[in-house]
């Protein structure tokens, strides 16, 4: 118990600091061993341990302090107006924002620097730049981060880095000249410091600007002040105009941002930017991390508030004999068809395993010895030795994320079917080496819960949009290991769980995930039973208001996005919907149909 209350203790004055920082009373602060998140006025960061080691303990007030220095310093709404579309030129302005933001807290405050530090440190434990030999392996986030750390701070790099940050350090300042030094001067203006930043991307040739690419804020680099803050606007809670330009103490994290945008769509997860999602360890990742906010402004569609959705792990949902008590009656439930999907499953191994099989050319003058014409050289001794050579096989990195809609009409056979699917699935992927993410989608109440109340208080606006508090569940992590995440899975069949779907901000959170990995290949599957329903958002706004939503969505990811889409509708015709679909009519079919869609996918189907 003493343990127990120093952990108590330390995450108390945790939250106190980060309230102060951040200016914003009702911020609290939790332990998670997952990636580093947000979650409306909660945020979670890495555990430091029982013994509170003097390492962990910095790197957990460095994420504390950041998350504080965001709320503080960062206009969310502004940011997504100035952000460049491209991938890689996106994925810079976020990290080089998240320089800035800490950059006020560390020239302010020594202990802050110092906590910033050891969060630093602990994110480029797994950065590409630590191993990096020559210039091309050097992530191009991380080099820039660094560098305008070094110029908004005066600090240099930790000596770990170095190394590998001069194979580019030369190059990156041919080309962008004395940016740097004009980042330094707007450091406390956000919107000066976009422009400024869009300049340095130009000059990168990472952007072309156009004049329909002109900054939404304001001309060059004068900073107009004039970035309007959405009151829903979880992300910038005590970040008013006033207090951007405001100094405060330190460390951002990398985890899935849960911040959800009131006005764009009241997505949540991942809204606006977390430079290291999807890696937890690793710093600013050289990959697209594209959020969902990215979708047109056309959309619209918003949420009242989103000031109550939740991302949830399934072991935060209830206690671990609970949950290994659910996943004792899945078995149960499904003994025979867990048989029937696992063949199938194998088959699927079979058809992955012989794309990555070896390959030969035969008849060569050298390489490995072909002992199958041996027999050709021994009959005719003028024949000379053959050999033979491995051929390069392609094989894509891949990742396949299972979205699997959790609401009431999936309750009983269907929930339990695509649980033990999703099972089977992942450890057959794990095997083949696919890595494998399982989400589930739902609401926290029927009929609306506190957002719909905060609408009723505040006098019933007309078409307020969503009016739901949203409920994210991750049951499995893509980088978790099956067995781990196993019992995870019984949690879909806890009672009260699954209550009504709002799926178009579901689809555009799994979305978002996907684009913050690396790997080659992104495929997101979608397993539902109907079209978004909640009473709630529907009976305050025009008809078919998420039907239209999840429509736009899905055309964007189709058209615009290089995930894969494909979506099972179990007695529900989302061929309507998805370019890519089936509708099965029995639930007993969808493990196999699971199976026959993704072998299709990896096969090089089209789209």
């Amino acid at each position: 118990m003493a343990d127990q209350s120093s952990l108590d203790k330390f995450r108390s004055a945790l939250t106190v600091t980060a309230r102060a920082v951040a200016r914003d009373a009702e911020l609290e602060v939790n332990w998670t061993s997952e990636a580093p998140s947000q979650a409306g006025s909660t945020v979670r960061v890495p555990m430091p341990g029982r013994k509170l080691e003097a390492g962990p303990v910095a790197a957990a007030r460095g994420v504390a302090d950041s998350f504080a220095l965001k709320n503080r310093h960062h206009d969310a709404a502004a940011h997504r107006k100035s952000r460049p579309m491209e991938p890689v030129a996106g994925q810079v302005f976020d990290t080089l924002e998240q320089v800035r933001w800490e950059a006020l807290g560390a020239n302010t405050m020594a202990g802050t620097r110092a906590n910033l530090a050891a969060a630093l440190d602990r994110r480029l434990a797994n950065d590409p730049i630590l191993r990096a030999d020559k210039a091309e392996d050097v992530p191009l986030a991380t080099a820039l981060a660094l560098m305008a750390r070094e110029a908004l701070t005066g600090e240099a790099p930790p000596q770990e880095a170095r190394a590998g940050l001069n194979l580019r350090r030369a190059a990156i300042e041919s080309a962008i000249g004395d940016d740097f030094a004009g980042l330094a001067e707007v450091i406390g203006d956000q919107a000066a410091f976009s422009q400024k930043l869009r300049g340095l991307l130009e000059h990168l040739e990472l952007i072309v600007t156009d004049p329909e690419d002109a900054a939404p804020d304001g001309d060059s680099d004068e900073p107009e002040g004039d970035n309007e803050i959405e009151q829903d606007d979880e992300d910038d809670v005590a970040s008013d105009s006033d207090a951007r330009a405001e100094p405060a103490p330190s460390d951002v994290t990398e985890g899935e941002s849960e911040d959800g945008e009131g006005e764009t769509d009241g997505e949540e997860g991942e809204s606006d930017f977390e430079p290291g999602e999807g890696d937890p360890d690793g710093m600013m990742p050289v990959r697209p991390n594209r959020p969902w906010t990215d979708i047109p402004d056309d959309f619209d569609y918003r949420a009242f508030t989103t000031d109550f959705d939740e991302v949830v792990g399934a072991v935060d949902l209830c206690d671990e004999e609970e949950l290994g008590r659910l996943r004792t009656y899945l078995d149960a439930q499904l003994k025979g068809l867990q048989g029937v999907v696992t063949k199938l499953a194998n088959r699927l191994q079979r058809r992955l395993m012989a794309q990555q099989n070896r390959s030969w050319d035969f008849d060569q003058e050298e390489g490995l010895l072909d002992a199958a014409r041996l027999a050709r050289v021994v009959i005719s001794p003028g024949h000379s030795l053959s050999y033979k050579v491995e051929r390069d096989q392609e094989f894509k990195d891949t990742i396949v994320t299972l979205l699997i809609d959790n609401s009431g009409s999936m309750r009983g056979r269907p929930i339990s079917i695509a649980a033990i699917s999703a099972d089977v699935l992942a450890r057959t992927l794990e095997r083949c080496g696919v890595k494998t993410e399982i989400l589930g989608f739902t609401t926290r109440a029927w009929k609306g819960g506190q957002s719909r109340e905060q609408w009723l208080a505040k006098g019933k606006s007309q078409n307020p949009g969503r009016l739901n508090d949203l409920r994210h569940i991750v049951y499995k992590q893509a980088d978790e290991p099956w067995r781990r995440a196993r019992r995870n899975l019984g949690l879909m069949m806890r009672e009260g769980l699954l209550k009504e779907n709002i799926d178009g901000e579901a689809l555009m959170w799994a979305h978002s995930r996907l684009l913050a990995r690396p790997e080659d290949r992104r495929i997101l599957m979608v397993i539902s039973d109907g079209a978004p329903v909640d009473d709630s958002t529907l009976s305050v706004n025009n008809a078919g208001y998420l039907e239209q939503h999840l429509r736009k969505v899905i055309d964007w990811i189709e058209k615009k996005s290089p995930v894969q889409l494909v979506a099972i509708g179990i007695g529900h015709d989302v061929t309507r919907y998805y370019r890519r679909a089936v509708t099965i009519m029995d639930a007993e079919q969808l493990g196999g149909t699971m199976i026959e869609q993704l072998a299709g996918l990896f096969e090089g189907e089209d789209r």
